[in-house]
This record gives structure tokens, sequence and C-alpha cells, in this order.
């Protein structure tokens, strides 16, 4: 096969961009790079970004996006990778400045790429994706900073729980036992049926706490924060003595307010989380985690399957803050 299906995004003119399917030549591929044939790919919030031209995510167009991407390496520059290996790219600057995954192929540098363990399928990887990558680096981050007689005291806090992330660590931190209270604008059976313990609306949670108190009753043993804002800086307030919150989006607000007494009174930590260029021996590291013990489950009851026809539609309910759970993106293969 010489040439390939992908999602393009093109800039026709200042500000102006236009989406559709169309066929690129198969790129050659050099010394130290990977050559993927792409079996799925996830949608993520820095995808829909991208394909909506977003210079800060994506400088220069025609591009491909796809942050996340399963596959199987058909020529390879590298001996870590033969052909016929399953892997997994996710960060990186792959559907950045790089094509990505809504592309039936990727040319990646060797150094981006995982090879898939035993435990997880091409797709089960990307019902994952970096959504739930970044979803297992927060819960990594609480447990190795958090007291286990802690964890068990108190909820730990989801916010932004219908989002990849968030339905993710509600449903990762549940089936290791945990007690999950998620924060969310959506209904809650969603995230009931994820694991979660109780629901409430961010708003309706906020409008019980006192505004003027640095200090509020202790309520959660940790969290996993994905919206920022002030409502992270609420969560600050009510965390119980040595608990952890990993943070990992700015969905709500990117400013933070908060005193410094959770931190020197209650010994609160905040772990900041980043995804994308995540060093590749922990990325191995958590991988095998999510194929192992992490494992929930109903991981497949969060994922809905689309082609690349049904692309566009699914970014625009991601605009419209329809969009829960996870969207995996499978080619024809």
């Amino acid at each position: 096969m010489k040439t390939y299906k992908a999602f393009q995004v093109i800039e026709k003119e200042a500000k102006q961009f236009e989406r559709k399917v169309v066929e690129m030549e198969k790129p050659k591929i050099e010394s130290g790079q990977v050559l993927i044939k792409v079996h799925f790919s996830s949608i993520n919030y820095k995808d829909f970004l991208s394909s909506i031209g977003n210079k800060g995510v994506t400088r220069n167009y025609p591009h491909v996006p796809g942050i996340d991407a399963s596959g199987v390496v058909e020529e390879s520059q590298s001996a870590d990778f033969p052909p016929g290996t399953e892997v997994i790219v996710t960060g990186f600057d792959l559907g950045m400045n790089t094509d990505g995954g809504f592309g039936e192929y990727i040319l990646t540098p060797q150094e981006w790429v995982v090879k898939k363990p035993d435990g997880l399928s091409l797709e089960e990887a990307m019902i994952y994706g970096t959504a739930g990558f970044t979803a297992a680096q927060c819960i990594e981050a609480i447990l190795g900073n958090t007291d286990h007689e802690q964890l068990m005291s108190k909820e730990v806090v989801v916010t932004g729980a219908s989002g990849g992330v968030g339905s993710l660590a509600v449903m990762i931190l549940s089936h290791l036992g945990y007690s999950v209270h998620a924060l969310s604008r959506k209904e809650g059976d969603f995230l009931k049926q994820c694991g979660a313990q109780a629901v409430a609306s961010p708003s309706d949670w906020q409008a019980g706490l006192d505004e003027k108190k640095p200090l509020l009753q202790e309520q959660w043993s940790a969290g996993v924060d994905t919206v920022g804002g002030s409502i992270l800086s609420d969560v600050l307030r009510t965390s119980g003595y040595r608990s952890t919150i990993a943070c990992c989006g700015m969905v709500a607000d990117i400013k933070l307010t908060s005193s410094v007494f959770p931190f020197i009174l209650r010994g609160v930590k905040l772990y900041g989380i980043d995804s994308a260029m995540c060093p590749i021996n922990l990325k191995k590291q958590i991988w095998d985690r999510l194929a192992t013990n992490w494992k929930p489950q109903k991981l497949h009851d969060l994922k809905k399957v689309i082609g690349l026809d049904e692309l566009e539609a699914s970014l625009m309910l991601m605009k419209e803050g329809k969009s829960q759970g996870r969207i995996v993106l499978r080619h024809n293969i």
C-alpha cells in the first residue's frame, strides 16, 4: 500500500480550517524510526484543539491529529521494535506537530514507542489512551505519597469525573478498593456505573462551603483534579491531613487561589501531572500496571467505537461538552 487514509485538518486561509478524510502518501522510514500501521486511536481534548486550528497545540497545517495510537510495526529501523511488534504510542509530539493516530500510519522515533503489554489488547490500550495513562499517573502519585490507612479513612475525590481522565480515575480507584466521590456537571448514573460511591455537581458542593475560611472540615483522603480553578482551590481547603491531590487539567481555569494553610497545617501535597513528556521507563511501568492489577473489569463499558467518517461529529461533541467516557477510533484494517 503506497497511500493510506487520514483525517486531515487543512488551513484554507487565515483562521479558516477544513477537516476531511484524505489519501496520503505512506512516509519513508529513516534511521531510528518506526513505521506503525495504526489499528486504533482515541479522542482527547488536545485532538479537538488541533482540529480547530489552535496554534498553541499545532503550529503548521495541513496536519493529522491524534495524540494516541496503538498498532503493529510494519517497517523498523530499530532493533527493539521489529516488524510485527504490537506497540503503543502516546504523548511526546505525536498528533501535535507530528502526524498522529487519526491516520492509518504513523512514523515516529523509536524513543516514543512502548511494547504493548500482554494483558492488553490494542483496542483496550486506546480505551485507556492518554486519558487512562494520565489517570494512572495521578493514582501512582496518590499511592506513592499517601499512607494506606489514610486513603481508606475518607473518600477520594475526582473532579471533572465524566471526562476521559476523570471516568478512568473513578473506575481504577474503585477497582482498587477506594471509596470515590465524583464531582461532575453531568448525570450521575454513568459515574456510579464506573464505581463512584457518591456523585455531586461542583456547584452544589461548592455552595455549601464557607468562602471566607482558608481551611474547612476534612472531606478527602486524596484527590484527582482535572479542572483547576476554584474547584481545585476548594478541594485543597477540604482535604484531609497528609492527603495528596494530583492535578492534571485546567478545563475550568488556569488560575489557582489558595492560602498556604492546607500545606503547612495539614501537610497536603499538591502533585502536578504531565503525560506528554513522561519518561519512557515510567511509561512502561504504568502501562504494565494498567494491563494487570489496575485493569478494571468494566473497562469496555467506557468505550464508544467510531470510524474515520464519524470523527468530525465526535470532535464537535467534545466542543459542546457532551462527550463522556472514551471515544475509540478504529481504522479499517
